[in-house]
């Protein structure tokens, strides 16, 4: 069984998940907000990226044609930006008591190399073991939310990293399934959030979530 990884410290280690369109983003920045007014010292990163080397990765990952890349190639090159993001950022942070949220870690990985591009849980599982042996969130919220209404969201915000977005919709049912059987088997870590809610209806599920988990 993995153990956390803030064992022995007061800092947390949160990540944000979810399919395309499922408003990670906004919601981080709003708890980032409410974190900061319970005066908890906090950073937030994001995958693929949060290193100068990983964010070189994330460029080819994320633009160019939907088949630029196969799934293992992209697994393998997440592995090696996660691997520095790690070692570099998360890691010294939370040896200093500060608290970090990653928009995306490594169930993003097990459910979109994993799951849609079929490599299966054992493959994945195996390079992350390599990469990172038990490290693993204090918490993971997987944001929930139908496939069309996802791909409609972010299509509406286009912008220059679309390559996962223009892949076919069997690939993006196949990350829901995935999602929600990473929940399944990982219920002490993981928490599933209803993101076809308002806003502010998501946030505060996310606010009750973290309460009751960290007390606070």
């Amino acid at each position: 069984m993995a153990v956390s990884a803030t064992p022995n410290t007061s800092a947390r280690f949160i990540t944000f998940e979810g399919g395309e369109g499922s408003g990670k983003s906004t919601q981080i920045k709003l708890l980032m907000a409410w974190l900061n007014r319970q005066n908890i010292d906090v950073i937030m990163t994001r995958e693929p990226g949060g290193t100068e080397s990983a964010e070189a990765l994330r460029s080819i990952l994320l633009t160019g044609d939907p088949n630029r890349w196969d799934g293992m190639s992209e697994l393998l090159m997440l592995y090696a930006g996660r691997h520095d993001h790690v070692e570099k950022l998360i890691k010294p942070a939370l040896a200093k008591g500060t608290w970090v949220i990653c928009d995306r870690f490594s169930d993003s990985t097990m459910a979109y190399q994993g799951y849609g591009h079929d490599l299966g849980v054992d493959v994945v599982s195996a390079v992350h073991n390599i990469s990172l042996g038990d490290f693993t969130p204090d918490l993971t919220l997987i944001f929930d939310i139908p496939v069309a209404i996802g791909l409609k969201r972010a299509i509406a915000r286009r912008g220059s990293e679309m390559r996962y977005e223009e892949m076919d919709r069997s690939f993006h049912d196949k990350l829901r399934v995935g999602y929600m059987e990473i929940a399944k088997n990982n219920q002490d870590r993981c928490q599933v959030i209803n993101a076809d809610q308002s806003i502010d209806a998501v946030s505060e599920d996310i606010n009750n979530a973290i309460k009751v988990r960290f007390n606070l």
